[in-house]
């Protein structure tokens, strides 16, 4: 399942790219001033359920309507009546992700994101002695957001965005104790580099 969600990320940007490039008008070919860098906050509220995390990413503009990045994932959960009443799981979360953003407009985009993430897990159940586990997870996180200040000629802006956890992996940090999905609330900034004019209007 890692290597088919993968797989499937990058074939959903590459389809993408297809289909919207017709519209481009400029020669196709690498340019470094459509290389940005950014990062984002991720706070997630359920039942039961916090995440807080830090996520900087590194990418580049295929054309106005398509961002890809490489990204790094930091995060701390907490769970409480997880198994049983009054117990806890804690929960620090580490790893690489990818992830493609579509803008059908230049205020508004679609997002999908593969992340594979090495879990340090502590069970903590009154009574009874701390349970250390390590482990590791695949997500498949997709939803939308707004990006503010997303003009033409602008290097930079701050966005927000909404995203959920479709993928079937048990030990998901996305899922709530019934493991089911929990929305995940991001903020962040996203910065052009090399004197990038972002081509950002439509």
């Amino acid at each position: 399942m890692k290597i088919k969600n993968f797989v499937f990320t990058a074939l959903f940007a590459a389809i993408s790219f297809a289909a919207l490039a017709q519209d481009e008008e400029e020669k196709a070919g690498f340019k470094k001033e459509n290389l940005f860098t950014g990062g984002n906050l991720t706070l997630q509220f359920g039942n039961r359920i916090t995440t807080l995390g830090l996520s900087p990413y590194f990418g580049y503009s295929v054309n106005k309507f398509i961002d890809v990045a490489a990204s790094l994932n930091f995060n701390y959960t907490s769970q409480r009546d997880y198994a049983v009443m009054d117990d806890k799981v804690r929960q620090t979360i580490y790893g690489p992700g990818t992830f493609v953003r579509l803008y059908p407009v230049k205020f508004l985009f679609a997002q999908a994101q593969y992340e594979f993430n090495f879990i340090k897990q502590r069970y903590i159940q009154p009574g009874y002695p701390d349970q250390k586990e390590t482990f590791d997870a695949h997500s498949f996180l997709i939803g939308g957001g707004y990006a503010g200040g997303r003009e033409q000629g602008s290097n930079s802006f701050y966005y927000f965005s909404v995203l959920w956890d479709i993928g079937k992996n048990q030990y998901s940090p996305y899922k709530d104790y019934l493991r089911r999905a929990v929305p995940i609330f991001r903020a962040g900034y996203n910065v052009g580099l090399f004197q990038g004019k972002r081509r950002g209007g439509n």
